[in-house]
């Protein structure tokens, strides 16, 4: 394919089957496409949670895929991060930077393998939206974190445009579950002129 062949037809991608072939088949070439191309939510989301975590507190990389994301969060300062995704071949080259201290596999029908409130924050870096994870994992991501807790995400052009994810954000919001305490709208993809809006939540 071409440098961003994989990138473009990403967002059609409408099973769990189909996703995991896709990036199964993407996990080679993702980190130097999605590089070239300017992918910025990463490094965006990962200076949003650091507004509101300390640099040692655990945090868990939701859908890691390759590390670009691990790479973002350590480069914002955070020093005890692990890493989640259900793609085992993404996750064999996140594992393989030697930058997560857990590098969990995860189920799609139980994507959080551990006891609730085990991380004091979460990332989501492009992994909540059309073409990757669905809007339930908004709320279940809530539900494993602690009490207190942060969690940093973007929605791409993409994803504002169903209103199925923007609903579930505002029920965390409007039901009490979390606090939005940060949102800013910025680049996702630059050379694509796409854009993202990054958010913080707090769960009470």
């Amino acid at each position: 394919m071409s440098d961003d062949g994989y990138l473009r037809k990403a967002y059609d991608l409408d099973s769990q089957e189909a996703t995991d072939q896709y990036y199964s088949a993407w996990a080679k070439s993702y980190d130097d496409e999605l590089v070239s191309n300017g992918y910025r939510s990463p490094q965006r989301c990962a200076e949003a949670l650091a507004e509101f975590v300390g640099a040692n507190d655990p945090v868990l990389d939701i859908g890691c895929g390759t590390g670009l994301s691990g790479v973002a969060l350590v480069e914002a300062g955070f020093a005890n991060v692990s890493g989640s995704d259900v793609n085992p071949d993404m996750l064999d080259l996140a594992r393989g930077r030697n930058l997560y201290q857990q590098v969990l596999l995860a189920d799609p029908d139980q994507p959080f393998p551990f006891a609730p409130s085990t991380y004091a924050a979460m990332n989501a870096a492009g992994v909540i939206g059309v073409g990757a994870a669905p809007p339930s994992l908004l709320t279940e991501a809530l539900a494993a974190l602690a009490p207190g807790g942060h969690l940093s995400f973007s929605y791409n052009d993409h994803v504002h445009e169903v209103p199925e994810y923007i609903d579930v954000l505002n029920e965390a919001v409007t039901s009490g579950v979390a606090t939005q305490v940060f949102a800013e709208d910025g680049p996702h993809i630059e050379k694509l002129g796409s854009r993202s809006t990054v958010y913080v939540l707090r769960r009470s």
